[in-house]
């Protein structure tokens, strides 16, 4: 029998992070939430998110009823489960580091769109399942559209975001509102 583990929204901008495992054979996925304030500050510089995911798939797999002696995990590469390994090592517990792509992909990924969606309100069509730099663009103009009101949604301790995005995001927010205050003189 076989597990696969992966996760969503780790490296993304904005919003809760999720891990997904899959019992391969019977279709069974369990889900995790990583909240966003474990990429902040001292939560974010003490590895917190790492440990979390530690927590997490301990509590998927007691949900799975994962059975170590007789079972395989294919564990995604992400750094996020960099202490998952430690802890599969030191439980004996038989992984592989895989590319996790497919049901538990798109379902982890969906958990994620559907997040930003629904609980955040992120409204542009290009927003995807696909990662990568257009869905970050796609997150850093939403916050910018309303940064002070957004900033809080953003993973933070991302050393990029202190040191080029967040300042980058404050200009873009004052060009926009800027358009608009002209706008609005003008339609007076």
């Amino acid at each position: 029998m076989t597990i696969e583990i992966d996760d969503a929204g780790t490296g993304d901008l904005v919003g809760d992070a999720f891990i997904g495992l899959l019992r391969k054979e019977t279709g069974e996925i369990v889900f995790g939430i990583l909240p966003v304030t474990l990429f902040k500050g001292e939560n974010w510089k003490k590895k917190r998110p790492l440990e979390k995911a530690v927590e997490l798939i301990r509590d998927g797999l007691k949900q799975l009823n994962f059975e170590k002696d007789s079972e395989i995990i294919k564990l995604c590469r992400g750094n996020i489960f960099d202490q998952v390994r430690a802890y599969f090592i030191e439980k004996g517990i038989n992984y592989e580091d895989a590319i996790v792509e497919g049901k538990l992909q798109d379902a982890v990924e969906g958990k994620l769109i559907d997040h930003l969606r629904n609980d955040l309100g992120v409204r542009s069509k290009q927003l995807t399942r696909k990662s990568g730099a257009k869905r970050f663009f796609v997150l850093f103009n939403w916050v910018c559209y309303d940064f002070y009101n957004r900033v809080k949604f953003v993973k933070s301790g991302f050393k990029k975001w202190n040191t080029i995005w967040r300042d980058r995001a404050i200009e873009k927010y004052n060009k926009i509102n800027l358009k608009i205050s002209k706008k609005s003189k003008l339609s007076n």
